[in-house]
């Protein structure tokens, strides 16, 4: 960075980070918007908005043969309803000592024949960006999973694991807007972020780390 690129954070401001490494066990992407001081009614909402669609995708299950354009509607549903989108995919897949980005498996509008298998890692992130004035981004990585089918079933069925554990703005969230399911997925990963977190970090971080992951 430099001054001429450089900007002050200002109160009421949305802060989106789009960030990640590289390990020898694997290879990380994560995103997170976080509110600069209280931030609008606007912003709140539209927040809720991708919320609720990156909860949609990290909790659906699907029949084995399904294909991630298939399962794109599911992030974008609750932006559609007010007329918002975004335009970019929804996940992609991650690789390891080579692009952050990599197929063949992707989650988006465009047509793709990769279906989904069991152990394929893919991100979650629907958004909302509102040209001149503030972005929304909430990014994890999901891991293909197979799930266990009901009585009766006639398909093998597979769900996503979430991977990726970090706080979401509790304050950027309008609780009236999440369905009773919506707000108990979000205390649940919640609760296992503070769980699986908090072991491993210093004190004062744990005390913010608490605070950060509170029931709705």
């Amino acid at each position: 960075s430099t001054a001429a690129t450089n900007r002050r954070l200002m109160a009421g401001e949305l802060y989106l980070v789009d960030s990640g490494a590289q390990y020898l066990d694997g290879t990380t992407d994560i995103t997170r918007t976080v509110a600069i001081g209280p931030a609008g009614a606007e912003e709140r909402r539209r927040f809720t908005l991708v919320l609720k669609g990156h909860i949609a995708l990290a909790a659906t299950v699907f029949p084995a043969g399904t294909t991630g354009s298939q399962l794109d509607v599911l992030a974008r549903h609750a932006l559609w309803a007010e007329g918002l989108d975004y335009d970019h995919g929804t996940g992609h897949g991650v690789g390891s000592y080579l692009s952050v980005h990599e197929g063949p498996q992707r989650i988006s509008k465009a047509g793709n024949s990769v279906q989904l298998r069991p152990g394929m890692i893919v991100s979650d992130e629907p958004g909302y960006y509102k040209a001149g004035a503030y972005g929304i981004r909430i990014e994890n990585l999901v891991c293909v999973t197979e799930h266990a089918a009901p009585a009766g079933a006639e398909r093998p069925l597979l769900g996503f694991e979430t991977l990726t554990l970090a706080p979401i703005d509790r304050t950027l969230v309008e609780p009236d807007l999440l369905t009773d399911g919506e707000r108990a997925w979000l205390d649940a990963y919640h609760a296992r972020v503070r769980t699986e977190i908090a072991p491993l970090v210093e004190a004062e971080t744990r005390g913010w780390l608490e605070a950060a992951t509170k029931p709705l």
